[in-house]
């Protein structure tokens, strides 16, 4: 996969930042309550190009309808961000392989 996520949220203005600057708890939380269906990874996973930092196990928020996905960002001395983004069905699967829980 060629994504970057860093990459993305510099150049584009499509996705929404749904929580910032809070606590990792406040954005898995956010996530769960906002996403359709959850799946969880381990912390150090790759989601979009993009090591995800926190709590074991770490929610992954997918709402297929709209097509995106719903993940905690954290970016050194910014803290952690709760973030929606599109991605294309193919990568949603992908990140529902991802699932530990699977």
């Amino acid at each position: 996969m060629s994504f970057c996520l860093e990459t993305y949220l510099q150049q584009n203005d499509d996705y929404k930042i749904l929580i910032q600057r809070s606590g990792v708890k406040q954005c898995y939380k956010l996530i769960e309550d906002n996403a359709k269906e959850i799946i969880h990874v381990n912390p150090g996973d790759k989601v979009l190009g993009a090591r995800l930092i926190g709590l074991p196990p770490i929610p992954v928020g997918i709402n297929e309808e709209e097509g995106t996905i719903l993940i905690t960002y954290t970016k050194p001395c910014h803290g952690t961000a709760a973030i929606e983004i599109p991605i294309s069905q193919e990568e949603i699967q992908n990140v529902r392989d991802m699932d530990i829980g699977a």
